[in-house]
């Protein structure tokens, strides 16, 4: 029965989660009730519980989790200006001459408020609610256009600044740390949430250029599917055309580049880079001509609520780690890793599937808050570059977020959807899409450089 502690926890917070219990109290609850029993059983010493404090302390005095609110900030800023809309208009009377010109249009304009924002939900119903009328209306063919829209919402989880990413590089660094402890090594090396940023500048970029190649064959395969904007539709052109591409593109463009800029060129922090890209951004809406004492109120009740949720998360994942280690769980899975066939590729590749399969129902906080704290450190102490992990668990994620039947974007976009866009256009749109994603996990898995040359470049390391 003590062997079987561990598995147990995580399955009744598992079942727990999936009944719809609210996550913070789901962890901390099925915690403190597993370490109420193992007491009773004699299985699990109380003592554990007495790191809570210092846990709780260590997570108030984070410098890293302060980009957290901040990053939350700016993006809700921005979802709530007129930024994607503006952006969407212009690139679209960009492209527009072009077979598939709005599609790309909306994977361009999807990658630069995935960058901006990093929340899923929030770029695919922001794209959602402003492109698949405009498409539609344009005769393009319901699964490619709910399909681009999916796709280029889930791009928060890999295109920095990403609210995922700061967290994951949070989680991974003590990960990596406490591999090294456990290892012997008493100097151990640390990563940042810098270097999963620039790990993830290039993943990122090749994914949105597989997309655009993709919608540049359909154009070429299927051209009715992805028709032009006829130039009686289109409200600008030439010279007012750019002016008008250059207004709307290079403040948002110039403050990511800011953003991720100063974070590259080692004059800020992530944290700081998160503060310059907060006011960015109620410049950008101020700009906009959007900013209003009653906007400003709406953003920060928002980031208000959106923040104090990720915290408490990860109040309640720090007590159920604790917990999972006081029944051994760490031992428990250290080995188990460690005996898969193939090594450390065998223990990859079943903590993928894993967390692929997770991703169907719970959400990316709860999932590195709790899975990756727990595999994360046996996983690194097997030689794996932490940056390349990183970027791994993200992508994979964003595909599994993609996935029917219970891909997150695909109900986001269903909320949004008309009446006349079926649940299987969806389905279907998303599947190429899929397919790139994971013709992407198998190309860094295969050449991990894609994910590891340019940080080791930046940073020297």
């Amino acid at each position: 029965m003590e062997n079987l502690a561990p598995v147990l926890l995580f399955a009744a917070l598992c079942l727990v989660l999936m009944v719809g219990y609210p996550v913070a109290f789901s962890l901390a609850g099925t915690a403190l009730l597993g370490a109420f029993l193992g007491q009773l059983g004699g299985i699990f010493d109380a003592a554990f519980l007495e790191a809570m404090p210092n846990r709780l302390f260590s997570i108030m005095t984070n410098d890293t989790l302060i980009a957290v609110p901040m990053f939350v900030f700016m993006g809700v800023m921005l979802e709530r200006s007129r930024v994607a809309e503006d952006l969407l208009d212009t690139m679209a009377a960009l492209f527009g001459p072009l077979r598939g010109g709005l599609g790309i249009s909306v994977l361009l304009v999807g990658m630069l408020m995935a960058a901006s924002t990093g929340i899923v939900g929030a770029t695919v119903v922001t794209m959602g609610l402003i492109s698949l009328p405009t498409m539609m209306r344009r005769h393009y063919d319901p699964a490619i256009a709910t399909g681009t829209i999916c796709a280029s919402g889930t791009l928060g989880q890999i295109i920095p600044p990403s609210i995922i990413l700061v967290l994951l590089g949070d989680v991974l660094s003590a990960s990596y740390q406490q591999a090294q402890l456990d290892m012997g090594i008493y100097a151990p090396r640390t990563i940042s949430v810098g270097d999963l940023f620039v790990g993830a500048i290039i993943p990122g970029l090749l994914l949105v250029c597989l997309y655009i190649c993709y919608l540049v064959a359909i154009a070429i395969l299927r051209p009715a599917a992805v028709p032009a904007i006829p130039a009686a539709e289109r409200p600008w052109q030439g010279k007012e055309l750019w002016l008008r591409v250059l207004r709307a593109l290079v403040p948002p463009l110039g403050l990511i580049i800011a953003v991720l800029g100063s974070i590259l060129g080692g004059v800020a922090t992530p944290t700081e880079a998160a503060a310059l890209g907060a006011v960015g951004a109620t410049a950008l809406a101020w700009q906009q001509g959007s900013l209003s004492l009653s906007r400003l109120q709406e953003v920060m009740r928002s980031t208000t609520q959106i923040t104090s949720m990720v915290f408490l998360i990860l109040v309640g994942a720090a007590l159920f780690s604790l917990v999972f280690r006081g029944f051994n769980g760490d031992e428990m899975v250290r080995n188990l890793l460690g005996n898969l066939p193939g090594g450390a590729s065998g223990a990859v590749l079943a903590v993928m599937l894993l967390m692929f399969l997770l991703g169907f129902f719970i959400d990316f906080i709860e999932i590195i808050f709790v899975v990756v704290t727990i595999v994360g450190p046996p996983l690194l102490a097997m030689g794996l570059d932490p940056v390349w992990l990183g970027i791994m668990i993200s992508i994979n994620l964003q595909t599994s977020f993609l996935t029917p039947p219970f891909g997150f974007a695909l109900f986001y976009l269903r909320g949004v959807a008309p009446a006349e866009i079926t649940t299987g256009d969806i389905y279907r749109g998303v599947i190429p899409f899929i397919l790139i994603q994971l013709f992407t996990l198998l190309l860094i898995a295969y050449w991990p450089a894609l994910a590891t040359w340019l940080p080791m470049r930046v940073y020297g390391q």
